[in-house]
């Protein structure tokens, strides 16, 4: 039987080893679900203003094809990335209420 209570128990990382919450993890986290969120929340709607957008910010002139592919690539790419991130949440969520309740394997008198 352990000695520490179940709800203390540290998460683990593929080694057994517990992890531990840094900074800078916490701040990684953190970035993956602003990032794409504020991106396309922020992406000009029209492919002409993100060319023009592309035109001042780098010099280099798109057509309204590339404007238009580009806007769609970044637009799939942001919600597809926060569609991970929310299931890795999901998933993380799950691990955790599962390995906090453990079923009785078996009963000692």
């Amino acid at each position: 039987m352990s000695a520490s209570p179940c709800c203390h128990r540290q998460p683990r990382a593929a080694g057994g080893v517990p992890r531990r919450s840094t900074p800078l993890r916490r701040l990684r986290e953190v970035a993956a679900l602003l990032l794409p969120g504020t991106l396309l929340a922020l992406m000009p709607k029209c492919p002409m203003c993100l060319a023009a957008y592309v035109a001042l910010g780098t010099g280099v002139t798109l057509s309204y094809t590339s404007a238009h592919l580009l806007m769609r690539g970044l637009t799939a790419l942001c919600i597809c990335t926060l569609a991970f991130c929310l299931v890795r949440r999901i998933m993380q969520h799950l691990r955790q209420r599962h390995s906090l309740h453990p079923s009785p394997s078996s009963t000692h008198p």
